[in-house]
C-alpha cells in the first residue's frame, strides 16, 4: 500500500491522461486536467505558506471540487468540505472548529462565504487558484515528507448535542478502505459510477478514490434528478452508468413509484446500498427488474472510514426477515460487546465495535468526545489497542451472519416493553400500498408516530398492522405524506419529521 493517496492519481494521470475522470453531465475533467489542477492548488497553498493545516472547500458539487480536494492534499494539507445547502449555523460551527487559514470557493459560493465569521481566513476563487503554475520541485518535497498517518480530510457528522463532530481520516485508512471495498464490489477501469451523495459526506469516498485508483469514471448526478425518478434512470442510461453506491432512500424512490414500468437502467451491473435498512418489498422490485445485477448491503460509520461490513444478496428473504450486514471487510474485525464488556454469544445482542486499520484519527479539536468512543479494547489488556464503539446494536443469526438491530438511541420503552422503531418500519413497509415509512417517538406523550407514503388509508393500515404487531408496538398516530423529507445525504430525515410532528397542526 502506498503512503500517499496521490500515488494513484499520479499513476492514473500518466497511464490514462485523456480519459474522462469526473463529470456532472455538462462539464468534466480528464485525468490529465484533474492532475494539473490539483497540482496548481497544491502550489498555491505552498506559495501562501499553508502547510499541514485544514483547508475549507466551499464549492458546489462539481469535478473542480474533486480537484480542490486532491490539490489540498498535494499542498500537504487536509480538506474540509462544506456546502451552501448546509444550514448556516452548522457552517459557522465548522468554521469555528477548524480555524482554517483559507476557504476555496467557486463563483456561486464566494459571496456567501463573506457572510460568515472567517476570523482571519482568506476566501479565494478556485478558478484563480487553479491558474497557478505548478511548482514541481516544491510539490515533490511535500509528497516525500508525507506519511500514511497524515490526515487528508475532515468530514462533519451530526452530534447528539447538536454540535457537529469533525471526523479526521488519514492516507492509511482511506487507502485500505478503497482497496478492500473495490475488491469486494469488483471495481475496475470499466466502472462508471453514478454518484448520489454530496461531496461533503464520506460516502463519496467509494466513487472518488476508486475512480482515481482504477482510472474509472464518475458522474456527479444533479441533485434535482432524485425527485424525478424517470428522468434519473434516463440519466443513468444516457451516460451508461453501471455502478451505484447509494443510500437506500434514493433507490426506493425509484422502485416505490413504479419507475421500472416506464424505464429500466440498461447498463447496471453493481448496486451497493447502505446507511438505512432496505425495505424488503422494494429490494424485491429491484431484483425482479434487474435479475443480472449484483446487490450488496454495506454497513459502517464515518468513524471507521466508510463501510466496514458487506453482504452480497444471493437469496430470497422471508417476510419480516432482516437483510444481514454480513461480515467485515478484510483487515478489520467486528467485536460484538455486551454491556459488561464480553463478547456476545450466538443470538445475543451487543454493541457493534470495530478494530483495524480503517479506524479514523478521531474528532478534530474534540478530545472529550473522541475518548468517549475511541477506547481501549476491553478484551486486550497486554498492550494499547483502540476500538471504535459505534452505538449500533447487532447480533448474529443462525447462519453466523451479522445483523443490524438498531441504534442505541433508536430503542424506546413503550407500554413497559422495549421497542425497536426499525422493526415497526419494516413491518409497515411490507404492506401493499405502502411505498415508504418512518417512525418517531413522542417521549412527552409516550406515543409512537408513523409517517408513511402510499395509497392505503390510515384506518386500513391500522387494521393490517394489528395482524402483524403486538399491541405495544402499534403506532399511536399515523400520518400520511406525499413524500418523506430527506437529509442532504438522501436518508430519511427523522429529525425533520419530529419537528413537523411538534408543529401545532400535528399535536
Amino acid at each position: 500500500m502506498h503512503h500517499n493517496i496521490l500515488t494513484d492519481l499520479n499513476r492514473t494521470a500518466r497511464e490514462k491522461p485523456d480519459k474522462l475522470a469526473f463529470s456532472d453531465g455538462v462539464t468534466g475533467l480528464t485525468f490529465r486536467e484533474l492532475h494539473r489542477q490539483s497540482r496548481a492548488v497544491g502550489t498555491f497553498l505552498h506559495q501562501r505558506g499553508v502547510y499541514r493545516k485544514p483547508v475549507v472547500i466551499f464549492m458546489e458539487k462539481s469535478p473542480q471540487e474533486v480537484a480542490a480536494f486532491f490539490g489540498t492534499v498535494a499542498g500537504g494539507c487536509f480538506y474540509v468540505p462544506i456546502d451552501a445547502e448546509m444550514p448556516s449555523g452548522r457552517i459557522q460551527m465548522i468554521l469555528d472548529n477548524v480555524k482554517s487559514p483559507l476557504v476555496i470557493c467557486d463563483g456561486q459560493t464566494l459571496e456567501t462565504a463573506g457572510s460568515f465569521r472567517l476570523e482571519g481566513a482568506e476566501a479565494v476563487l478556485y478558478d484563480d487558484v487553479a491558474a497557478t503554475e505548478p511548482d514541481d520541485e516544491a510539490l515533490a518535497d511535500i509528497y516525500d515528507r508525507a506519511i500514511d498517518t497524515d490526515p487528508i480530510y475532515i468530514v462533519f457528522t451530526s452530534g447528539s448535542t447538536g454540535i457537529p463532530k469533525g471526523v479526521a481520516a488519514c492516507h492509511r485508512s482511506v487507502q485500505d478502505y478503497v482497496e478492500q471495498l473495490s475488491e469486494v464490489l469488483g471495481f475496475d477501469e470499466d466502472t462508471v459510477f453514478g454518484s448520489q451523495t454530496p461531496l461533503y459526506f464520506d460516502a463519496c469516498l467509494k466513487e472518488v478514490y476508486s475512480t482515481i485508483r482504477y482510472g474509472a469514471t464518475t458522474y456527479l448526478i444533479p441533485k434535482n434528478l432524485f425527485s424525478i425518478p424517470v428522468a434519473l434512470v434516463e440519466y443513468l442510461n444516457e451516460h451508461r452508468i453501471n455502478t451505484l453506491c447509494w443510500v437506500v432512500s434514493a433507490l426506493t424512490m425509484i422502485s416505490a413509484f413504479s419507475t421500472f414500468d416506464v424505464v429500466k437502467p440498461l447498463y447496471l451491473r453493481t448496486v451497493a446500498f447502505g446507511s438505512e435498512v432496505f425495505p424488503l418489498k422494494q429490494l424485491r422490485l429491484w431484483r425482479k427488474a434487474l435479475p443480472d445485477v449484483s446487490f450488496t448491503n454495506l454497513y459502517g460509520p464515518t468513524e471507521g472510514t466508510g463501510m466496514c461490513c458487506y453482504y452480497h444478496v444471493e437469496r430470497e428473504f422471508q417476510e419480516g426477515e432482516s437483510i444481514p450486514i454480513g461480515r467485515p471487510f478484510p483487515n478489520r474485525e467486528i467485536l460484538l460487546l455486551t454491556g459488561d464488556g464480553r463478547l456476545a454469544e450466538a443470538g445475543e445482542e451487543g454493541e457493534i465495535c470495530i478494530r483495524g486499520t480503517t479506524l479514523t484519527l478521531g474528532y478534530y479539536n474534540d478530545p472529550e468526545r473522541t475518548t468517549a468512543v475511541f477506547v481501549q479494547n476491553p478484551l486486550q489488556s497486554a498492550y494499547p489497542e483502540q476500538i471504535y464503539r459505534t452505538g449500533d446494536i447487532g447480533k448474529y443469526n443462525e447462519a453466523g451472519e451479522l445483523l443490524f438491530v438498531s441504534r442505541k438511541d433508536y430503542q424506546i420503552k413503550h407500554m413497559g416493553h422495549r421497542v425497536e422503531l426499525g422493526e415497526v418500519e419494516v413491518n409497515v413497509s411490507m404492506l401493499p400500498g405502502v411505498q415508504m415509512a418512518a417512525c418517531i417517538y413522542d417521549e412527552k406523550r409516550g406515543k409512537i408516530v408513523l409517517y408513511y407514503v402510499g395509497d392505503t388509508a390510515e384506518g386500513e393500515l391500522t387494521a393490517a398492522l394489528k395482524q402483524r404487531l403486538p399491541r405495544y408496538m402499534l403506532p399511536n398516530r399515523l400520518i400520511r405524506l406525499d413524500r418523506l423529507p430527506q437529509t442532504s445525504n438522501g436518508k430519511i430525515d427523522r429529525v425533520g419529521l419530529k419537528k413537523l410532528y411538534l408543529e401545532p397542526a400535528h399535536k
